[in-house]
């Protein structure tokens, strides 16, 4: 018989059958189903008594169902349901082994003791001995004096780590393997050591006291923490982390997770009750919520809140979650749906955190509380495309927003387009009118440029889109392509409004770029409507692979005309240069391994690249990427970012395997350089930075990363992360791996693509 079972599968009747290995038999069948099994015993010699006994020598393998018992001698009495074998004992059952010199054991209850056995549990790829193993029943099994590793002999007499143990008890009906007198030693020397041990047998959840993490910060110390872990019910938990850090003192961050049927969220609190540093409480609470009502209602609750100004700089990591660390939203929305309407109501606040330098203060958001709407988008008559959206808002401002008081008040507007497109396989004409009316009443006028309290406006757009696609296959560098031709041009024409009387509550610029360049509105928001009669003309072309459609090299250019001035602009200067500056890009993957963007706004009046982004991917494989991005914003910002990971010494998992190296043993461990750093050559100074090296030995892998994060031209968070992952078992240390993902562009997890350590393991 073969280790492993092999089976066919095919996806379609046309596609080829294909054999796909499996490390683990069948799942044995349990109760009346497995009463019923036939027995099938085959060796060198079978001597049988008819419905009494059967003795197997030399060779001896006895299969029921899932399970598997080889041996040199094997005997089976069928009154008892006994098997007893020696020499060469080795079980197969569920993917777990067990081997060793003897075994007893009633087959159908799965009950019985094995001497001196080795095993190996397929879920975590790891396994240990033991002196004795007690079966207790098809779920549960006591083993006394037993080892587990995942890690084997390292030449000098043992295991990179061991788990090592008077006796465990297994529970795999619930999941648990409770370990008594458990110490865990890495490299022969201890580091964990606990009367009763408590851990998951799987990667599924448990309740129990996880694995402690440390790490060192520069504005906290040393800090340590050991986290408790609550498996409530199958869809609820929490966790509860104490967390000690030299300087600043005790803290708790608790945190509930609910996953109900037509509901579910998250809750956080991290609480210190008094920070020794600035002699005040410190808190963050961020919570989720997400309801469905029926009849595709939807609620979406989120908010984020900590206790001062400073908590951004502090405790970065507790922020993480808002795309702006100095913004914090608290955001109410249900919206529903009536035919091909949408209907909305919101509530959204701010938390905006300042600095005591005023040059470094930011101008927050207006909340608006509420925000009432419908959209309408709808077909009538002959192609006619309908689109209506209507809404009231209340804009206040938020506290400690700005340095001058700014006017509140509400809008009620509404916007309006009707479009009739002509569309054929090679190209389209949009035509299309539209219009943005807004009404506003001021709570009362600041200052002598505050605008009136009453106001109202509407402007009106008369748009012609249209976008060609032109096809031919050619050849590029030798090889055959598809190319592409993609010409595309925009006719706008807004009347222009005077709107200097007018409150601005949600108009900002749009960024300048290939899509914004094909709107009608230089603005984004309701509050302002430039003036426009202008031109807008770009094409693209693109290099298609004609098998796979993967696109291999892209070029595009765009330019916009004024064919009269442009009086609202976002910097409220007349805009009377007729040609704008002129948009370029490029991408190719062209070169093997290669990936290489571009794009620029090139000013024709000075000659020069007002802003640029260029970058560069080299991938020639998995664990081996190195980047290099370069902005620039002529007068504003230069910045240059460079990230990694590439093995610095020994071969990679993909490499091993290859080699016929196991990455569980064998190999002698590989160290990888992993970052990125970001530098701003206009202000001569790191912006932030991530360093740090991973080891991976197959059976354990260690990593150290440096962090950091500027808050401000002079101040800067720096942290340390280290972690040991100890493979089919569990990771001690803090966790950089989030940190990694996120920031470093084709990261790759080395633990990828084998065994991966359990979720979670509890020390009592």
């Amino acid at each position: 018989m073969l280790a492993g079972s092999v089976c066919a599968q095919a996806s379609g009747p046309d596609e080829p059958i294909e054999l796909r290995a499996s490390p683990t038999l069948h799942p044995a069948p349990r109760g009346d189903a497995a009463r019923r099994l036939p027995i099938r015993l085959d060796a060198q010699t079978v001597t049988a008594s008819p419905d009494l006994d059967a003795v197997a020598e030399g060779n001896a393998e006895f299969r029921r169902g899932g399970m598997k018992i080889s041996a040199d001698r094997l005997r089976y009495e069928q009154a008892e349901d006994l098997a007893t074998a020696v020499g060469h004992v080795r079980i197969s059952r569920d993917g777990n082994v067990y081997s060793g010199p003897e075994l007893q054991l009633k087959v159908q209850r799965f009950e019985g003791f094995f001497l001196n056995p080795t095993y190996h549990f397929a879920r975590t790829g790891a396994g240990g001995v033991a002196q004795r193993i007690d079966f207790l029943d098809e779920e549960r099994a006591v083993a006394t004096a037993a080892t587990y590793t995942s890690c084997p002999a390292d030449g000098s007499g043992g295991p990179a780590w061991l788990l090592t143990t008077d006796k465990v008890h297994l529970d795999f009906a619930n999941n648990e393997g409770i370990a008594e007198g458990g110490v865990l030693r890495f490299y022969g020397v201890p580091i964990l050591a606990a009367p009763r041990m408590s851990f998951p047998l799987t990667d599924e959840r448990k309740s129990g006291w996880l694995p402690p993490s440390m790490g060192l910060d520069s504005k906290s110390g040393f800090q340590f923490s050991i986290p408790y872990y609550w498996n409530i019910a199958p869809n609820r938990d929490a966790s509860f982390t104490p967390e000690i850090s030299t300087r600043r003192g005790a803290s708790l961050e608790t945190e509930f997770r609910y996953l109900e049927p037509n509901y579910n969220g998250q809750a956080r609190l991290n609480l210190m009750p008094n920070d020794r540093v600035t002699g005040t409480e410190r808190y963050a609470l961020a919570a989720r919520h997400d309801s469905d009502f029926g009849n595709d209602t939807l609620l979406k609750m989120r908010a984020l809140r900590v206790s001062d100004d400073d908590y951004w700089k502090d405790f970065p990591s507790d922020v993480s979650s808002s795309l702006t660390p100095r913004l914090l939203a608290t955001d109410f929305q249900i919206t529903r749906p009536f035919g091909d309407w949408a209907t909305y109501a919101r509530v959204q606040k701010w938390q905006v955190l300042q600095t005591v330098d005023p040059a470094s203060r930011i101008e927050a958001p207006y909340e608006r509380a509420p925000q009432i709407g419908a959209r309408y988008t709808g077909r009538f008559g002959p192609g006619f495309e309908l689109g209506f959206e209507t809404e009231f808002n209340r804009f206040t401002d938020p506290t400690n927003a700005s340095l001058l008081p700014r006017t509140t008040g509400n809008r009620l507007h509404a916007l309006g387009s009707i479009a009739w497109p002509y569309v054929t396989p090679g190209w389209t004409v949009t035509p299309k009118l539209a219009f943005n009316a807004a009404s506003y009443s001021i709570d009362q006028p600041i200052g002598a440029a505050s605008p009136a309290a009453n106001g109202s406006r509407v402007i009106p757009t008369l748009s012609l889109d249209s976008a060609w696609v032109f096809e031919r296959d050619t050849t590029f560098f030798g090889k055959a392509v598809r190319q592409t031709l993609e010409p595309r041009l925009l006719y706008v024409n807004t009347a222009y409004r005077d709107q200097r009387g007018l409150p601005n509550f949600d108009a900002y610029a749009k960024d300048f770029n290939f899509d914004s360049i094909f709107t009608e509105n230089a603005f984004s928001g309701v509050d302002r409507v430039s003036d426009a009669h202008q031109v807008t003309a770009g094409v693209t072309t693109r290099f298609l692979d004609p098998d796979t459609g993967a696109e291999r090299l892209r070029l595009g250019v765009a330019q916009r005309y004024l064919l009269r001035d442009q009086l609202i602009t976002p910097d409220a200067q007349p805009l009377t240069q007729r040609f704008s500056d002129v948009l370029l890009l490029a991408s190719t993957t062209v070169i093997p391994s290669w990936t290489l963007d571009s794009s620029v706004q090139y000013s024709p009046d000075s000659n020069t690249a007002s802003r640029s982004v260029v970058s560069a991917r080299y991938s020639p494989g998995p664990f081996r990427t190195v980047s290099a991005t370069y902005r620039l914003t002529r007068g504003l910002s230069e910045q240059v970012e460079l990230g990694w990971q590439w093995p610095l010494h020994g071969s990679t998992p993909n490499e091993a395997r290859a080699a016929g190296r196991s990455e569980g043993g064998g190999c002698k461990g590989s160290w990888y350089g992993v970052g990125r750093v970001n530098y701003s050559t206009l202000e001569r100074r790191l912006v932030d930075a991530i360093v740090g090296v991973e080891y991976d030995a197959g059976c354990w892998i260690g990593r150290i990363v440096a962090t950091r994060q500027s808050t401000g031209l002079s101040e800067a968070t720096t942290r340390l992360l280290f972690q040991l992952e100890l493979v089919g078992l569990s990771r001690l240390g803090s966790n950089p791996l989030q940190v990694l993902k996120d920031n470093i562009p084709g990261y790759k997890l080395l633990r990828e693509g084998r065994a991966v350590a359990p979720a979670s393991s509890a020390y009592d």
